[in-house]
C-alpha cells in the first residue's frame, strides 16, 4: 500500500490547494487585469481635435467578462465618468457614463468579444446602433494595451484612433 493512501487528507486541504491553482491560473490568463493609464505621447488622434488630456482605465476580468472604470478628460477640458460591466459574448450591456457630472450623449451601451486572452473587440453603441469599434490588444509583456478605434462617434465624424495605455 503506498504511503499516500495510509495518510487520511482532509477535502479542505484538497479544496484550498484546487481553489489556489484556478486562482493562480485566472490571474496569469487575464493579462487584461490592471489600471492602465493613457499614454497620450504615444497615442494618435484623427480627428486630432478629439484628442483626450487624460484616462485612467481600472479593468478587472471577470468570469467570462469586464469590469470597466474609467475616469479622464476630454479633449474640451470636461471630467468624465464611465463604467460598466459585459460579458464577452457580443451582447449590450448599458453602460454609465458621465461628462462633468452630467449622463453623457455619446454612448448608452457597449458589446464586449474575447478573441484570445492579449485581443479584445468592443462596439460603442448609441440607442441600438453601433458607433465605434475597438480593438484592445496587450502586449505579450503585459505592460502595454494599444485601443484601435474606428467608426463614427456620436456626432457623425469619422474616428480613426490607437490609443495606447500603460500597466501601473
Amino acid at each position: 500500500m503506498s504511503l499516500l493512501r495510509r495518510i487520511p487528507t482532509p477535502g479542505w486541504v484538497i479544496t484550498i490547494a484546487i481553489a489556489s491553482l484556478i486562482g493562480l491560473s485566472a490571474q496569469t490568463a487575464t493579462p487584461l487585469n490592471g489600471t492602465w493609464r493613457g499614454n497620450l505621447a504615444k497615442s494618435t488622434f484623427n480627428p486630432a481635435n478629439l484628442a483626450l488630456k487624460s484616462s485612467l482605465t481600472k479593468i478587472e476580468v471577470t468570469q467570462g467578462g469586464i469590469k470597466l472604470v474609467n475616469d479622464g478628460v476630454d479633449a474640451q477640458g470636461r471630467a468624465t465618468h464611465t463604467e460598466y460591466t459585459a460579458q464577452f459574448d457580443g451582447k449590450d450591456y448599458p453602460i454609465k457614463a458621465t461628462i462633468d457630472g452630467r449622463p453623457s450623449p455619446n454612448q448608452d451601451a457597449v458589446a464586449w468579444r474575447k478573441i484570445d486572452d492579449y485581443t479584445y473587440e468592443n462596439t460603442a453603441k448609441l440607442k441600438g446602433q453601433a458607433l465605434t469599434t475597438t480593438r484592445v490588444v496587450i502586449s505579450r509583456d503585459g505592460k502595454t494595451r494599444t485601443n484601435t478605434v474606428t467608426g463614427k462617434n456620436a456626432q457623425g465624424q469619422t474616428v480613426n484612433n490607437t490609443q495606447v495605455f500603460e500597466k501601473q
